[in-house]
């Protein structure tokens, strides 16, 4: 027993030492790399020009990586540090951006203990370094001050980190249909100048959806928010080959709060300020004459001013459509306010070429002074009485006198009166020296409008009568008719002249003018507000990426 338990003993020996050996062993090796780590360390900095000298020996920087072999890929990504401007004008927007460009270089492969090789600007003009250009762009600057932006570093495995800082001017192609309810999508290109697809390609380093930064900060724009962006790479063929394009577009949708206050709101102040000469009185030919064309003019001048933030595109855009519907309503009012003054002069014309309703003339029978006289020299009196006579003109003038002043008091305005006084060698009385003046009235024919009346002034002589008759023998019948002529005459009545009294006030046309006016104009907003605020103006292949 004692014996197999010594030679179990004695065998399992030297396998005992041979493990410890082997331990020792390892132990030593362990220490022996550390130490050489911590020597390296210590020593490296004193031999990092040559390393770098190593690294760039036999190197060409005008041969791409893997020259003649495998295609390069270049990966890319963005980092935007400030969006805009963007100009309406020019059709351009402008950036501040990192860009991020990686590629692999297995000709800048070394070992060390440091993982990443961090250099300056001075090492990017010794390598070889991919010929980016942005296809769109109008103005590019790499930053200068105070060194230039770049940013250098290489990795154990030859795997190459370029950055720069950019400030890129790039084009915007803009379709100004729907201004200013309008969005855009901005692009930015960009690939290699030299290189086709069969040499080198570009991707995106962390996948379409995050290699493009921006952040909400970076872009506080004036007349547009960033509503998003995709991006996407495409393939442009030319005489030269094939290249690969990546792409960017930056969707943008304007703000209108800057031209609801400038043009907008304005316009729609005009046009009912125009409106309200509907309500001033048809006479007041001034004050609408002033309100239309001051409003005229003042929708020119919004014309015109809001065609200066725009390009002189040939086309006409949302808010000229709105600037001409308003001219054009402004315009209407003062085309209407002609119309009425010109209906309203037409027919006060017609009412003064109508001819006056006056009462028919009376006809009378002139008396002719030869036959009165005729009459009193071959009838005296053949009783001799001269008071006869006498009596008889007091009568027939006094008779006359009374209807002379009743034609003047009713029909002076219509008439021209005259009446003639007795002269100073005349008298009235009984006892006149030679005769008395006796007024009749005499209608001579004239136009019905203008009647004219005038009056025959009889001279009778005093005559001596030889015999004694009555009125009716010595007159005959033209003693009744002169008696009678004064009572049997009609009264006349001054004609009736056309009146105006109803021209004045409103018209007809500006009544349905103050109807018709607003409830078109508003119901023109209606429609105008309601189709182009609920468009989509973004482009259609862009509409699903945003």
């Amino acid at each position: 027993m004692v014996s197999a338990k010594k030679e179990m003993v004695t065998a399992m020996y030297p396998s005992y030492i041979s493990t410890l050996f082997y331990l020792f062993c390892l132990t030593a090796c362990v220490k022996r790399i550390s130490g050489t780590i911590k020597k390296d360390e210590r020593i490296y900095p004193e031999n990092f020009t040559r390393i770098l000298d190593r690294l760039l020996d036999g190197y060409d920087n005008r041969l791409r990586p893997g020259f003649g072999g495998p295609v390069t890929e270049v990966k890319t990504d963005i980092y935007v540090t400030s969006f805009g401007p963007v100009s309406d004008v020019e059709m351009e927007y402008t950036m501040d951006v990192f860009f991020r460009q990686t590629w692999m270089d297995r000709r800048l492969r070394y070992e060390g203990p440091i993982e990443i090789l961090r250099l300056n600007n001075m090492m990017v003009s010794n390598v070889w370094t991919p010929d980016t250009f942005f296809r769109n762009g109008k103005k590019s600057v790499a930053h200068n001050m105070t060194a230039p932006n770049r940013l250098f570093r290489i990795m154990k495995n030859g795997t190459i980190l370029y950055t720069m800082r950019l400030t890129i001017s790039a084009e915007c192609p803009m379709k100004l249909v729907d201004f200013p309810m309008d969005g855009h999508a901005c692009p930015l290109k960009f690939g290699s100048y030299a290189y086709p697809k069969t040499e080198m390609i570009y991707t995106w380093t962390k996948g379409p959806q995050y290699s493009v930064e921006v952040p909400q900060e970076s872009s506080s724009l004036v007349q547009y928010d960033l509503i998003g962006h995709t991006v996407s790479s495409e393939e442009v063929k030319s005489i030269t080959g094939e290249y690969v394009v990546m792409t960017v577009h930056f969707h943008l949708k304007r703000k209108m709060g800057y031209f609801m206050i400038q043009t907008y709101i304005p316009c729609i102040m005009t046009v009912i300020l125009s409106q309200v000469s509907f309500w001033i009185n048809k006479e007041s030919v001034p004050a609408r004459t002033v309100f239309g064309i001051t409003t005229v003019l003042t929708m020119t001048t919004l014309s015109i001013s809001a065609r200066h933030s725009l390009p002189k595109v040939s086309y006409a855009t949302a808010m000229d459509w709105f600037i001409a519907v308003c001219f054009a309503f402004v315009f209407s009012a003062l085309i209407e306010f002609a119309a009425v003054n010109y209906f309203t002069n037409a027919e006060m014309e017609r009412l003064k070429r109508k001819p006056a309703k006056c009462p028919p003339a009376p006809q009378t029978t002139p008396v002719k002074v030869k036959d009165t006289e005729e009459v009193l020299q071959h009838n005296p009196d053949t009783n001799g009485n001269a008071d006869t006579n006498g009596n008889l003109r007091k009568r027939m003038n006094y008779m006359f006198q009374q209807d002379i002043q009743k034609a003047e008091s009713n029909s002076a305005a219509a008439t021209g009166v005259t009446r003639r006084q007795p002269q100073s060698g005349q008298s009235s009385s009984s006892t006149g020296s030679t005769g008395d003046a006796i007024i009749l009235p005499h209608s001579s024919p004239g136009p019905a409008s203008q009647p004219n009346t005038s009056f025959t002034t009889l001279s009778v002589k005093n005559t001596q009568p030889t015999a004694d008759s009555s009125l009716q023998d010595l007159l005959g019948p033209r003693l009744e008719h002169i008696q009678l002529m004064g009572k049997n005459e009609p009264k006349q009545s001054p004609c009736s002249q056309p009146t105006t009294t109803g021209m004045g006030g409103t018209s007809k046309i500006d009544k349905y003018a103050r109807i018709l006016f607003p409830v078109s104009f508003g119901a023109f907003n209606m429609v105008y507000w309601v189709v182009y605020l609920s468009k989509d103006t973004m482009e259609a292949k862009f509409r699903g990426q945003i």
